[in-house]
């Protein structure tokens, strides 16, 4: 654990900061010395200690990880240690000639190296020379290569041999942030060590510490903001700190951080997803017209709104909203009851396509504006409602008032345009009460005009089952297309068009397997993954198999070349008319 008494006054500092040269970065002032001021890494900085104290180092090491997570420092105190001259449990000393000549640059054994900018074969020719010769004070010659991942295939060629067996007397240390980029002859030959994020506590607790030595008064809010923008990386939390110091006020608050970064207040964020969610487009007009005056980053802007989305997505399922004061909290509760998860993970969706859309527009304010204009519109919004949707069609070609006979000419009314098509399947009139007749044939008419308007109104539950008793064959197979069947003669209308162009096996003893050529859409599982419908189908499977059996839907998703249906045009039609289900 961390606390202020433990901090010596050399920690966290430089030589330029000893004798006075120049400003340094907080970043690098408050760089870590000792592998127990890492923060987050226990578990390497233990394995790494007790390999010291062991005399057990290996020849060569990979650091990977993000940015700012200690990689670099890391390598650093593990050259200083294992040349320290009074090392203890592990540690450097940092007090010693070697640990003194380490910290200021003057030791020339410990060699840095950025391979970014020297990645060719001769840099690391360079390197395969100098190894033959002894270190001159050190016990050990060490090479810190960071951003290994950018040598050049020659070079990693030229430094494998040196890699394999190097000199006795030689440390590899590699750094990197893609270690999938790198020659698994080169992986092989390394200690790999995986950095993980730091979390927002461990930043929390770092930065508290570096304000109370830097004399700087920060909120605890402010902190929460810092820690969430570094995301993981400590060096960006130090570096962002460092930004709102620069005005001469050692005085932080959130307002003061948002500013600096460019992050609207919060009350602009949730305005506009209340308007999203109560479709509400002069609200989000408003608020993006404030927003626009304010000269904030529209791609920080639309990010926020992303994560608050989301946030509102973890409040709804765990009940959860940390760094959020009460009253955000009251209002993203407020904002939870008004919607369904499924809406909330599809205007997340939406909204990360409108991120990519800005990114390749020249003109990304018109973009934005058009972007939540479109999700503020009930007719081109989110599809989060589907699923209550579909649950009223279902219903309502329950509760009888769509009657279903036999008939050899159907006409269709689903929309503006007149399409001809085939017969499909078994030919049915329709007839729901308050319209002419709707069938489909060879020649199908669709005119939405006729579509009822009281979907879902009817109060009746009553599912209509076929009357004739189903005689199955006894192979599975075979007798799927008529278990189809029979579920649309049940008034399972929405499970039946679903399972069309599906087939069924028998596995074993036990389960029966539906599989979906095409795979199955996101609308299709929520509806064949309800309890009712889940029911009504291993009903009729196990009345075919003899027996109880268990269902599994596989799906397979390769291109196969299929026999024409009609069905097909009709299933085109629904899609291309935006009707997210398909319709028969």
């Amino acid at each position: 654990m961390l606390s202020i008494e433990r901090l010596r006054p050399y920690h966290f500092c430089c030589i330029k900061d000893v004798i006075g040269v120049g400003y340094t970065a907080l970043y690098r002032k408050f760089r870590p010395i000792t592998f127990s001021e890492l923060v987050g890494q226990e578990h390497i900085t233990k394995t790494l200690r007790n390999q010291i104290m062991a005399d057990r180092v290996g020849h060569a090491y990979l650091f990977n990880g993000g940015r700012g997570t200690g990689k670099t420092s890391s390598a650093k105190i593990l050259a200083r240690a294992i040349n320290c001259l009074n090392p203890k449990d592990g540690e450097p000393c940092n007090e010693c000639e070697i640990c003194k000549g380490a910290l200021n640059g003057s030791l020339t054994d410990i060699v840095e190296m950025d391979a970014a900018s020297n990645n060719s074969v001769e840099d690391i020719r360079s390197i395969r020379e100098e190894v033959n010769f002894l270190p001159t004070k050190a016990k050990y010659r060490v090479y810190i290569i960071d951003e290994v991942h950018m040598l050049s295939p020659g070079a990693f060629n030229a430094l494998l041999k040196t890699l394999e067996e190097p000199p006795e007397h030689v440390k590899f240390i590699l750094a990197t942030t893609e270690p999938q980029k790198l020659p698994a002859t080169i992986l092989s030959r390394c200690q790999r060590f995986d950095f993980k994020r730091i979390s927002n506590e461990d930043i929390i607790k770092r930065l508290e510490i570096v304000c109370k030595e830097s004399n700087i008064e920060i909120s605890e809010g402010a902190l929460k903001i810092i820690a969430v923008l570094a995301e993981g990386a400590m060096r960006d939390a130090l570096s962002i700190l460092e930004r709102c110091v620069q005005d001469g006020e050692n005085k932080i608050d959130e307002d003061k951080i948002k500013d600096l970064v460019g992050i609207p207040k919060i009350t602009y964020v949730h305005s506009i997803v209340e308007a999203i969610v109560e479709y509400d487009i002069d609200k989000a007009l408003s608020s993006m017209d404030e927003i626009l005056n304010q000269g904030k980053d529209l791609n920080n802007f639309l990010w926020e709104i992303i994560k608050y989305v989301k946030d509102v997505l973890i409040y709804k399922s765990s009940g959860k909203a940390d760094l959020y004061n009460e009253e955000e909290i009251s209002n993203i509760k407020t904002l939870a009851d008004k919607v369904t998860k499924e809406k909330l993970v599809n205007l997340i969706y939406e909204l990360s396509n409108l991120e990519n859309d800005m990114k390749w527009s020249t003109q990304k304010t018109i973009v934005f504006q058009a972007g939540i204009i479109k999700l503020c519109s009930k007719e081109i919004g989110t599809g989060g409602d589907v699923e209550e949707r579909l649950e009223k069609i279902e219903n309502y070609l329950k509760s009888g008032k769509m009657n279903v006979t036999q008939n050899n000419n159907i006409n269709y009314n689903v929309g503006p345009a007149n399409y001809n098509g085939s017969n499909i399947g078994t030919n049915a009139v329709v007839n729901n009460g308050v319209g002419p007749k709707m069938s489909m044939g060879a020649n199908a008419r669709m005119n939405t005009s006729t579509m009822p308007n009281n979907i879902g109104n009817s109060k009746s539950t009553t599912v209509r089952a076929s009357t004739t008793t189903k005689k199955y064959s006894n192979d599975l197979s075979k007798s799927w297309p008529k278990i189809v069947n029979d579920l649309k003669q049940n008034g399972k209308i929405v499970l039946y068009t679903n399972l069309m162009n599906t087939s069924a096996e028998q596995l074993n003893d036990t389960t029966v397997a539906i599989n979906f050529p095409k795979g199955m859409t996101a609308f299709g599982k929520t509806v064949l993954n309800k309890q009712e419908n889940i029911g009504e189908l291993s009903s009729l499977i196990s009345m075919a198999c003899g027996k109880d059996m268990q269902i599994k839907y596989v799906e397979n998703m390769q291109n196969q070349v299929q026999e024409y249906r009609p069905e097909d045009d009709i299933q085109k039609l629904a899609n291309e008319s935006n009707i997210p289900f398909n319709i028969m």
